[in-house]
C-alpha cells in the first residue's frame, strides 16, 4: 500500500485484542467533547492530519485492515499512536493455545497474540494508551483467581516505560470509559504530536492529572447531605449513598463532575452507588459491592460532630491502599492469582 502526500500524519492504530468487552469503544462513539468524529476530520485547530485504524468503525477489514499494522511492525509507519483496549493475558504459563489473538500470522497461520503486538509494535509507537480499567489495571479479567494471570499494560511493558518519544504510558481508566476522557485524552497527545502541547500531565498512576485529580464524592451532587450526616438507607433516596455501598470518598474519577454524556448522568448523580471502576485496585479492592465501605461507619456516625481533618486524614490512608494493584498481576512463567485447575 504505497503512501502519498496526502496520507495522515498521525495514524491511531487501535487493538482490542486484549480481555475486554469492547465497552470501551463503544463509549467513545458518545463523546460529544470533543467528539470522535471531530478529531478524525481535522475539525479541530491545531491538530495535524489523523486516519483511526480502528476495528469498530473502520471501513476496512481484513487483509486491507490488517496491512496498516504490518506496516507499523516493519517501522514503515511514522509516527503512530498505539491504542490497546482489555487486559493482557500472560501467555508465557501455558505450553500450548493462545488467550487472546488480533489478525493471524503470515507465515504461520496463527493468530498474533496481544502480548506479541505489544513486543512488536511498543517499541515503535509515538505513544501508547491504554483505555479502560482492563487496559490499565487488568480489571475485572485480573481479579484473583482468574486462569489467564491477566495485567495492565503498564504491567507488561513496565510502569517506567517510555516511548520513543519519550512519553510514559497513558492511562484512561473507567468501565467503561467516560467518553469525553478518552476523547480528550487523545486530543492532549495529538496536540502535543502536533507541537503545540506540552508532555501530557500524568499522576502515578499514569492518569492525566486534570481528569483524575479529585474523588467521585468531590464533585457528586450529593456530597452536601454527606456533610449533613443524612445517608441513605434504600436506593431512590436523594441523601448519600455511602451506606449502601457508595466509595465515592476515595475514588479517584470525574464522572460526577463531568457526567456521562454531554453533562448529564454520572453513576451517583443518577442513583448508582461508585464501585471505583477507574481504580488500580479494581475489583478485588472494593468487594463485596453494595455493602457499607470499610471506615465508612465510623466517618459517618462523627460527621455531624467534627467531621474534618480527621477524616480527611483517614480517607487518605484508604485512598492510597486502594490506589494500587494486586500483587498477582505482573509478568513471569508461573500464574499467581490463586486459580486452582479443575482438570489434570
Amino acid at each position: 500500500m504505497a503512501t502519498s502526500t496526502d496520507d495522515p500524519v498521525v495514524h491511531v492504530l487501535w487493538i482490542n485484542a486484549g480481555l475486554s468487552c469492547d465497552g470501551d469503544s463503544v463509549s467513545l462513539t458518545a463523546a460529544t467533547l470533543p467528539s470522535i468524529e471531530d478529531i478524525a476530520m481535522g475539525a479541530l485547530p491545531g491538530l495535524p492530519k489523523v486516519q483511526f485504524h480502528w476495528p469498530l468503525v473502520d471501513y476496512q477489514v481484513g487483509d486491507d485492515f490488517m496491512e496498516w499494522f504490518w506496516r507499523a511492525d516493519a517501522g514503515k509507519l511514522e509516527p503512530f499512536v498505539l491504542v490497546v483496549e482489555g487486559s493482557v493475558a500472560n501467555e508465557r504459563i501455558k505450553s500450548q493455545g493462545y488467550w487472546t489473538g488480533f489478525g493471524n500470522d503470515p507465515r504461520t497461520g496463527q493468530p498474533i497474540t496481544l502480548s506479541e503486538w505489544l513486543d512488536r509494535l511498543a517499541p515503535k509507537a509515538w505513544a501508547v494508551v491504554a483505555v479502560g480499567t482492563c487496559a490499565t489495571y487488568g480489571g475485572i479479567h485480573a481479579m484473583q483467581g482468574n486462569p489467564t494471570g491477566a495485567m495492565g499494560v503498564p504491567d507488561y511493558l513496565g510502569w517506567k516505560w517510555r516511548s520513543k518519544a519519550g512519553l510514559p504510558i497513558v492511562c484512561v481508566p473507567g468501565c467503561p470509559i467516560q467518553p469525553d476522557n478518552l476523547s480528550e485524552t487523545l486530543l492532549y497527545l495529538l496536540h502535543q504530536a502536533a507541537g503545540v502541547a506540552p508532555m501530557i500531565p500524568l499522576d502515578d498512576q499514569l492518569r492525566p492529572k486534570w481528569l483524575f485529580g479529585q474523588t467521585v464524592h468531590d464533585g457528586c451532587d450529593r456530597g452536601g447531605y454527606y456533610e449533613e450526616g443524612r445517608f441513605a438507607r434504600e436506593y431512590g433516596s436523594p441523601e448519600c449513598l455511602v451506606k449502601v455501598g457508595c466509595w465515592g470518598p476515595v475514588v479517584q474519577c470525574n464522572v460526577t463532575k463531568r457526567g456521562w454524556m454531554d453533562g448529564i448522568g454520572g453513576c451517583p448523580n443518577v442513583g448508582g452507588i461508585c464501585i471505583a471502576c477507574t481504580m488500580p485496585g479494581f475489583p478485588d479492592r472494593f468487594m463485596p459491592f453494595m455493602e457499607e465501605p470499610p471506615g465508612s461507619k465510623l466517618s459517618t456516625e462523627i460527621t455531624g460532630h467534627f467531621y474534618g481533618p480527621l477524616i480527611t486524614s483517614l480517607r487518605a490512608i484508604t485512598n492510597h491502599s486502594a490506589d494500587k494493584e494486586p500483587n498477582w498481576r505482573h509478568k513471569g512463567t508461573r500464574l499467581t492469582t490463586g486459580y486452582q485447575r479443575t482438570w489434570a
